[in-house]
């Protein structure tokens, strides 16, 4: 997916008054906790066997929440120089909200990644144009209907949903960034979104991450974030960012929107890199069913203020490699991980957590198309599942990449035992451990192709009959 960052670079000014602009509440953010460096943070685990029944409750989509689900909503810091609310415009869903506004201060800075889809939808459209100049100062989500494959009343709808906001915040209209999420080729109410985006400007204020996350779902079965907090030149720094995917998920993004803000004070050409650097193991490196959608779209705001809600206390870093960017670059780096790991654990009707591992590739992307094959295998995926460790179905996986792999060095393990060595079954395995870890919701596959010194992992979910259920009902 490509990779735009823009911003005018123009200085932070004084709070406008409601009517003629707005910015966020100065308020000190809450410390969640430190990053660790030189390791992902742990992933929220899914609660234990004994909270399982809790599994069996339905969320706002009336959907079963995921088994893989993490145990709670987790502690979101508060980002200075950001103001949220939600609100029903009932594009789809009755009873719920289904709309998120984000106004950022001013001099926001903004990156983003988007679908690579020759039928991109129109809000994707937008961003990709907007990304080309000015600053990130509103951000309009709707969920319900993906505004794509709409024609000219697709982007009229954008349009006039983006003028509506821009006129709210006393901002201009490229400084608006829209994301829909949902039904593909349904024409967008836009008055629905105009009509719902006062009362959502109103109720602007800091925090609301909980809120703001289940908003933007569709089919997810639970709210998705992560948040870290570091320091810059000895200023706390927050890097708090939402999710929503459940199917359609695939490389170069999927069904897929995620917001991710900051206070830091970061130019946009810096903060354009690193997302790209942090994407090809997070996002890009996940999928639920092979299939890119429409809408995938990945923003990261960065307001440029400091803890008070004033301007940084230190000079915008304009180059990616500094020094003063350490702990930024690895916080930023768990928290993209953090949920793309959840948006896999939301598959469709997925009950496992699939990580697959190939070593021994002639590159890094030739180990990537082999571990992506074998993820997107619906053999594999449905053996997993049926908690059958038919290594066979990862043998023609791996063949069928197209990529350079020696058949007689072949070795592929599960759960850390050896299945396959040397191009053939290992004789005499045990099958007792293998048995017991495909029981288990995290399963990992590990394959060497024996052929170079190419290393990469990818994630996916198990395939079950619950993926045929949720999307043959999606559109009723």
């Amino acid at each position: 997916m490509a990779i735009k960052s823009r911003s005018t670079g123009s200085k932070a000014k004084k709070a406008p008054s409601k009517t003629k602009g707005r910015t966020a509440l100065k308020s000190k953010p809450k410390v969640v906790s430190k990053t660790t460096r030189g390791k992902k943070a742990a992933i929220a685990k899914p609660a234990s066997a004994k909270k399982k029944a809790s599994s069996k409750s339905k969320n706002k989509s009336g959907l079963p929440v995921s088994p893989l689900a993490p145990a709670r909503f987790p502690d979101v810091a508060d980002v200075p120089g950001l103001e949220m609310a939600t609100t029903r415009a009932e594009i789809k869903y009755k009873a719920r909200e289904d709309l998120l506004l984000a106004v950022m201060a001013p001099g926001t800075t903004v990156a983003g990644a988007l679908t690579r889809s020759r039928t991109a939808s129109a809000p994707v459209d937008w961003c990709r144009t907007n990304l080309e100049g000015g600053e990130g100062r509103v951000l309009v989500s709707t969920s319900g209907n993906a505004n794509a494959f709409t024609g000219r009343a697709g982007m009229e709808t954008v349009k006039v949903t983006a003028a509506a906001a821009a006129k709210l915040a006393g901002v201009r209209q490229k400084d608006v960034f829209i994301g829909s999420t949902g039904v593909i080729g349904e024409t967008m109410p836009n008055d629905k979104i105009t009509g719902a985006l006062p009362a959502a400007f109103d109720a602007l204020k800091p925090g609301g991450f909980e809120m703001a996350a289940r908003s933007i779902m569709t089919t997810d079965t639970f709210p998705k974030a992560a948040s870290r907090t570091v320091e810059i030149d000895g200023s706390p720094v927050v890097i708090s960012g939402i999710a929503k995917g459940s199917g359609m998920i695939a490389p170069d993004l999927a069904t897929m929107l995620s917001y991710i803000f900051t206070n830091a004070s970061i130019s946009q050409r810096t903060l354009g890199a690193l997302l790209d650097l942090n994407l090809r193991d997070s996002f890009n490196a996940i999928t639920v069913d092979s299939d890119t959608s429409t809408s995938d779209t990945v923003l990261l705001f960065a307001t440029g203020r400091g803890p008070d809600g004033g301007k940084a206390p230190y000079a915008q870093i304009t180059r990616p490699g500094d020094p003063k960017l350490r702990a930024f670059r690895q916080a930023l780096s768990e928290v993209m991980h953090d949920l793309a790991m959840q948006v896999v654990r939301d598959g469709e009707g997925a009950t496992k957590f699939i990580s697959i591992t190939v070593k021994g590739g002639e590159s890094h992307n030739s180990a990537r198309r082999i571990a992506m094959a074998v993820a997107n295998s619906p053999l594999v995926k449905t053996a997993i599942a049926g908690q059958d460790a038919n290594w066979g179905r990862v043998v023609m996986a791996v063949g069928k990449a197209g990529e350079p792999a020696d058949r007689d060095k072949l070795s592929i393990g599960f759960g850390g035992v050896e299945v396959a060595k040397a191009g053939r079954a290992v004789e005499g395995y045990n099958e007792a451990p293998v048995a017991k870890h495909l029981k288990g919701q995290d399963i990992s596959i590990d394959i060497d192709v024996g052929v170079g010194q190419g290393e990469a992992t990818v994630y996916t979910c198990d395939l079950t009959h619950g993926y045929i259920s949720i999307n043959a009902d999606y559109r009723s």
